[in-house]
C-alpha cells in the first residue's frame, strides 16, 4: 500500500495535489476517487467547505497523517 501525502499546493496550502508512492502529483479529485474505489484502504475521504480531502485513517501516530 502506498503513503499518501499532501502537497499543500493549493491555496491557504489546502492540498490540491497529493504525492502516492512514486507518483508525486496526483490531483485531489483522483486521489479521491483512488481512496473511495477502495485502493488505499488506510485512508478515507472528508468534506470541507464542499471539497473533498483525504485524510488517514484514525491512529495515535502524527508522522503517519497526510499532513505530516
Amino acid at each position: 500500500m502506498a503513503k499518501i501525502k499532501g502537497n499543500r499546493d493549493g491555496p491557504g496550502g489546502r492540498n490540491d495535489t497529493y504525492t502516492i508512492g512514486s507518483r508525486r502529483s496526483v490531483p485531489r479529485v483522483q486521489a479521491v476517487r483512488e481512496v473511495r474505489s477502495g485502493m488505499h484502504p488506510a485512508y478515507h475521504v472528508v468534506v470541507i467547505c464542499g471539497v473533498e480531502y483525504i485524510r488517514d485513517n484514525p491512529d495515535h501516530r502524527k508522522s503517519d497523517n497526510v499532513n505530516r
